[in-house]
Parts: structure tokens; sequence; C-alpha cells
């Protein structure tokens, strides 16, 4: 175990012990057992200015939790995650998840929109309509009319940095990033061109907060793609 991965986990309060599980009761304190992530994700994890690191307070306790599993476990391609999460085991995972899920903090006004005018509303059809002739969803579709999400694992578009929005679909399109199975968000950043990248970007990353900035509540509408959304059951197929 290197010095880094010593540090890391010690900053999340744990034993260096292979896959450390969660105690029975949640543990004390735990705005202060996951300092280590508030150093990337800021306060609170509220976000950073920089454009890199997502906001993650609020976010679904599903979908933070299964982020965690895909970074632990090469689904997503970063170092410092890996390393922070390499020795922690589900358990404590889904306490992380759910502490930051709890936060309701309030979210800054977005940034002025970046991209002229064409520009943005090609983002906004694609977000909006999708596009059926190249088989690509509205992205409203699966992350809510109001985009803040739908519990408990699909995540909101608002309130991400523009940088962060194309890097994460850049990463899609080239398998650095992947979901479980069936994956479909890679079956939507392979469809789009470097032009909608840019556009579906910076439209989302101008758009203000709804009133509501909550994720919506679970719905029984079929998604119009088959997506992984939770781990497939041992000797499931997909």
């Amino acid at each position: 175990m290197s010095l880094r991965t010593l540090f890391l986990v010690a900053a999340l309060g744990l034993p260096w012990v292979v896959r450390a599980q969660a105690p029975a009761v949640p543990p004390p304190h735990m705005d202060q057992r996951v300092q280590a992530c508030t150093l990337c994700h800021g306060k609170e994890g509220r976000a950073t200015p920089g454009g890199f690191f997502p906001r993650i307070a609020g976010k679904p306790a599903d979908y933070l939790y299964h982020q965690l599993l895909n970074f632990r476990d090469g689904r997503r391609n970063n170092d410092g995650m890996r390393y922070l999460l390499d020795h922690l085991g589900d358990d404590y995972l889904r306490l992380i998840a759910q502490h930051f899920a709890s936060l309701d903090l309030p979210y800054p006004p977005p940034l002025p929109p970046q991209g002229d005018a064409a520009t943005l509303a090609l983002g906004e059809a694609l977000v909006r309509r999708g596009d059926p002739a190249r088989d690509l969803p509205a992205c409203t579709a699966c992350h809510g009319a109001a985009m803040t999400g739908v519990r408990p694992a699909v995540p909101g578009l608002l309130g991400l940095p523009r940088d962060y929005l194309i890097g994460q679909l850049g990463a899609w399109q080239t398998g650095l990033r992947k979901a479980f199975a069936p994956d479909c968000m890679a079956h939507v950043a392979q469809r789009l061109s470097p032009t909608d990248v840019a556009a579906v970007a910076s439209w989302l990353a101008a758009q203000p907060l709804p009133g509501d900035p909550h994720p919506a509540a679970p719905t029984t509408e079929p998604l119009p793609l088959r997506c992984g959304l939770t781990p497939p059951a041992p000797g499931a197929t997909r």
C-alpha cells in the first residue's frame, strides 16, 4: 500500500485493512470522516470553481454509491479515486453515498453561457428532444423533466461545470468511463459529434436550478433505453 493510499484511508477514519467494512452502527461525525472527499469536491461536496470536480452534495444516494463502486472496481478511470477507495468495502461506500445524498445545500448561480446562439439552441434541442434519427433520446427522458435527476439512481445534469460535462461525455465516447451493462450512456455519447457535446454541455452549464432542485421521485415509466443502473445479480445476464 502506498503512502498516498495510507493517507487517504486514514483521512476517512478507517484502519488500513483490505476492503474494510462499515461498522454495524453508522459512525459518528461522518462529515469529518469524508474530509478526503471534500479536498477535491469542495466544502460539503458543493464542488469547486475549477470545473473538473463535480458537486456531489444532494445527488441520489444510489447514484453516488454506484459511482464509488465504479471508481473502485475500474469502470471509471481516475487514479486518485481508485487510491482512495481501493481498500473500502461496499458497506462503507454506501455510508459515504448516503452522507452526501443527505446534504441539502443551496446551489450557486450558473456561469454566463459559453457559445453563440446557434450552439446553445442545438444544445437545448438535444437535451429536450433528442434526435430520433440517430437513436438519441432526450436527456430529460432519463434525467427528469427538470433535469435534477430521478431517485434512486439517476443523477441531475444541472449545477455541473461545462468542462466536467464535456470530459464525462468524452470519457464515455472513448471507453474511459463505463457503467453497469447495458451502458446506455455509452450508447448516447457515441452518437454525439464534438459539436453536439460542446452544445449540450454549454447549454446545461448555463441553466439555473429550478425552485425545487431535488431529484424527482421514482417513476414507473420505462426509460427510452435499457440502462444498467444497478449492479447485475450474481450469475445474471442483461
